[in-house]
Formats: structure tokens, sequence, C-alpha cells
């Protein structure tokens, strides 16, 4: 039977209408409409695991059960505004542990908004508890992080969305049909993507004691346990690697995954990289500022670069990808796309989709991203369209962990100062036994990392 039917008096509104008729058929056009509310659990309240619950708020009837977070003025926070959201207008369950709230909660849907460091460990538990999960990315820290999610995943039989919303981005489905697969580019055997953001968050502040509100010990979990200088919330915590794996892991997954997507792309046969800390010495950060990676498949090279520091090479573009075809080049981000053809053609552009008028909540939500807010909406769609015909959505966790694990691999590659060719089934990089040795990160004592074959 299956957990969800169709009511076909509600309708979705705003281009995400269009594109879920398109993308789901007759039924894209009605909201998936449980007997019962679906009974959600967010694990991680701060930015992103709001924005990602209220999306999904917006799309379907759900009652948030449980909210978890480490941080008590963060958490409590959360519940007043889910609240507000919500239709029954009560304020979940609040807990410090989310493991408890686990065992606690019978729940249909987990969201993770937590830091990379944790994603492995709580969507892994999630399924082991009979949720179906969607996780932000990258989905993990390592490599073998990630093959054990995929095998949790398809042990207990759930489905696992990644916050790789790109593929679910309205102008970015539109180039894919209408650009990639109409043959307008040609053969393509060329790629860039890159990042010219300013992000890295090169500070210097004091170590001071950990507030009564913050559990520290728990927000590090399976983490290195760095001297506490200040909130590591939002923007902080991305500039260690203790947490993530660098501007590599947190924007190009996004670039390479919508890239892959869009060519059909699987494993990469070769990744190398070469990059440091070439300009920004000053702080106490110990990600790259400057890095190049290559993924190469047959053919075709996809060439990634991020500087956070000077000028983007496109003003247009600073986070973005490019197709270059025989017979044209598709410059593509989350604001926008155009299609340049070679010779006479005639250029194509279009712009990000934005749901303003619709969706007049979106302009009250703090820190919202009005341009990413329509890509979620349609993904949590596409997520709750795969849970009721048990099938896999768009960024189906084995896809989100090939992105994330290449770019992890891109950074084994820069470190060990060597070529990585990583062999899927094997699940090891060949011929490299010390290379091999970082495919998992250590935990801290009283953590254990999780193994694909005793999930």
């Amino acid at each position: 039977m299956n957990t969800f039917n169709i009511n076909r008096r509600t309708f979705l509104h705003g281009a995400t209408a269009a594109l879920a008729l398109s993308t789901f058929g007759a039924r894209g056009m009605d909201l998936i409409n449980p007997a019962n509310p679906l009974r959600v659990g967010l694990i991680g309240t701060g930015w992103y695991g709001k924005s990602d619950l209220f999306r999904l708020i917006q799309v379907a009837p759900v009652e948030v059960i449980a909210l978890c977070d480490v941080d008590k003025n963060q958490l409590n926070e959360a519940g007043k505004l889910v609240s507000q959201r919500q239709k029954s207008g009560k304020v979940p369950k609040l807990y410090g542990d989310y493991q408890k709230l686990l065992s606690e909660n019978e729940l249909d849907i987990v969201l993770i908004g937590t830091p990379d460091h944790w994603h492995a460990l709580q969507m892994i538990d999630a399924v082991k508890a009979g949720a179906h999960v969607y996780v932000q990315k990258p989905i993990s820290v390592d490599v073998m992080e990630g093959e054990a999610m995929v095998a949790a995943a398809r042990k207990y039989k759930k489905v696992v969305q990644v916050g790789t919303q790109r593929k679910s981005t309205p102008h970015l489905i539109d180039a894919k049909k209408n650009i990639v697969d109409a043959g307008l580019l040609g053969k393509i055997s060329h790629v860039e993507m890159c990042c010219y953001y300013h992000m890295r968050n090169n500070g210097n502040p004091p170590v001071e004691a950990v507030p009564d509100f913050l559990d520290y010990e728990k927000w590090t979990g399976p983490a290195p346990l760095r001297p506490y200088d200040g909130i590591p919330h939002v923007r902080w915590w991305r500039t260690f690697m203790e947490y993530g794996n660098g501007i590599t892991g947190d924007m190009c997954v996004h670039m390479f995954d919508t890239v892959r997507w869009m060519l059909k792309l699987g494993w990469p046969t070769k990744i190398s990289s070469t990059g440091g800390i070439y300009v920004q010495k000053e702080g106490k950060s110990n990600i790259s500022d400057t890095q190049s990676a290559i993924f190469e498949y047959p053919e075709l090279n996809c060439v990634w670069q991020h500087r956070t520091w000077g000028t983007p090479n496109n003003p247009d573009y600073p986070w973005s990808f490019t197709l270059y075809g025989e017979k044209g080049t598709l410059w593509a981000s989350t604001m926008a796309y155009d299609f340049i053809p070679q010779g006479k053609g005639e250029k194509i552009h279009k712009d990000v989709v934005f749901e303003k008028e619709k969706y007049p909540e979106d302009l009250k939500e703090k820190a919202i991203e009005l341009n990413a807010a329509p890509a979620t909406r349609l993904h949590m769609l596409d997520f709750l369209s795969a849970i009721d015909n048990s099938s896999k959505p768009v960024a189906d966790i084995e896809e989100g962990h090939i992105s994330t694990a290449s770019c992890i691999l891109a950074n084994l590659s820069m470190k060990t100062g060597r070529p990585i060719v990583y062999d899927p089934v094997k699940r090891e990089i060949v011929g490299d036994r010390e290379a091999n040795g970082l495919l998992a990160r250590p935990y801290r004592a009283s953590y254990k990392h999780p193994d694909y074959k005793k999930v």
C-alpha cells in the first residue's frame, strides 16, 4: 500500500506547477496528500535546516513532530517559527540528542541540516529507525562514510534524497531538456566549473568559554575537538577541514553534480587536484583559498577552479559551470543560463524563476535564498513522489555519494600530490596504499565510524 495518495482538489501554484506537471505527469498538479499528515523530524535547526523544512511545509500536509539541536537558543527559536508555519500551530517536541528524537517518535521523514561531519551517522540512524531521509550536501566528510550511507539506504529500503536541488532548478531543467538533450551543443568534450565567492571566513577570534546554551562536545561529535572560539554556526565551521571538505566539498559538489546529471556521467576515471593557501594566510582557516581539480572521463575533462580572493573570470557567472560543445557553449548558474551557438545561430537566455507572489511568506523568512526556494520545493515534491512510488529520487543517495566522494578524492589528490583512480566496485584507490588510508577519517573516542558491510 502506498504511503501517500493524491488529492486532485489541491493544486500547486506558480512556476513550480508547470514544472511539477512536466516532471511528474498529471499527478504533478496535485499535492501529495496523505490520509494523515506526514510525521516529520528535523535534526539541525540552523539556517538551511529550517529553510528545507519550510519548503516541505509549503508543498505537503505535514506535522512537524520533533526538532533537534545542540544549541538551545537556536532550537527554541526554531520551535516557535515552526509553530507559526505548520497548520496545527503546535510547537514540536524539542531535543538536544538526535538519537533520543529517533527512538521516541515514529517518523515518516527526517530532514538532516547539521554540519557535514554529522551527516553520515544521523542519516544511517534515521533509516534504521524507519524514516525516509532528506540529507544536505555534501553527504559525508570521507569516502567510506558515503559508501555506508548508500548501503544503509538500500538495506533498509528507504528513500534518501540529497539536497543538491540544482537538479530541480526550473531554468536548469529547461537547459538540460532544450539545450543539452536537444543536441544544440553537439559533442561536449570540455566542462569548466568555478566558484569565486569570497566565503572563506579567515578570521582570528580568541578562544573563550563555551556558553551554557551550547553542547559543544555533542556539536563536535565524531570530529576532532577544536578549542572553542565562538559560535560555529553558518559559515565559521566551514572554514575548517575538521568538519567538511573546504570549498570544493561545499560548492563544487553542486556544480559537478549538476554537470553529471546533465551529461549522464558516473564515476570519473581519474581525479587530480592542486592548490592550497596561497593568499589568505593571516587567519585560522585551514581550507584552501585556491584550488584546481580535473575530473576525467573518456574524451571529456570536467575542470573545477575556486579562489576566495580576486575577481571572477565572468562577473555574470561567479559560481557556475560551462559546457563547451562543438556547436556552442552553455553558461549556467543558479541565477541564469546563456546558450551561445557557434556561428550565426540564435542565442538563448533564461533567468532564474522566483515565486515571491505565490509564496509571500518567503519574503519574511530570515536569510532565505529566494532563488533556491522554487528548486527546493520541486526537490521536496520529487522526494515525496519517490517515496510514493518506491523509486529513486532525482538526487538519490548514490548520486550524491558519487558527487561528494569525487570532491573528497580531489582533496586527497591535492594532499598526496598524486592523481587518484577510485574503484567503486572494490571501494579502493588503485595502487596507492597511502591514499587508501585516507578514505576513512579517524573518529573521536566513543564514536564508531560506519562500515558499509555492517550498517
